[in-house]
C-alpha cells in the first residue's frame, strides 16, 4: 500500500472543517499558549534552579555570632566540626579571633 491509500483508508476526522486548517490566528494562539506554559514551568522551576551561596559565603555570615552559635553554626554548614574547633567549642581551650575560625573552617581535612 502506498502512503495515500492509506491516508485514504483512515477514518474521517470528528473535528469540524474550520479546525483542520490552522491559519494565521490559531498559530498564534497556539504560540501563546505555548509561551504560558513555558513561562509557568519556568516559575515553578525557578527554586529548584537558584544558586546557592558558596560555604565560603555562609562561613562569613556567621561573623556576628557568638562563639559557641558561631562554630554550631560553622559545624552544620559544614557537616561536620573541624579539628583544630573543637576544643573551644567545648570550652575546653580559649575562642580562636573570627579570622582565625574561618580560616580554619575553610581548611581541608
Amino acid at each position: 500500500m502506498t502512503p495515500d491509500e492509506l491516508i485514504a483508508a483512515l477514518a474521517p476526522s470528528r473535528l469540524p472543517p474550520g479546525l483542520m486548517a490552522l491559519d494565521w490566528r490559531g498559530m498564534l494562539a497556539l504560540a501563546g499558549l505555548g509561551l504560558l506554559a513555558g513561562l509557568a514551568l519556568a516559575l515553578a522551576l525557578s527554586p529548584l534552579l537558584s544558586r546557592r551561596p558558596s560555604r565560603r559565603a555562609r562561613i562569613r555570615a556567621t561573623r556576628g555570632l557568638p562563639g559557641a552559635e558561631r562554630l554550631l553554626a560553622i559545624a552544620r554548614i559544614l557537616g561536620r566540626l573541624p579539628a583544630a574547633l573543637r576544643a573551644p567549642a567545648y570550652g575546653a581551650a580559649p575562642m580562636p579571633p573570627q579570622d582565625e575560625v574561618e580560616r580554619l573552617a575553610r581548611r581541608r581535612r
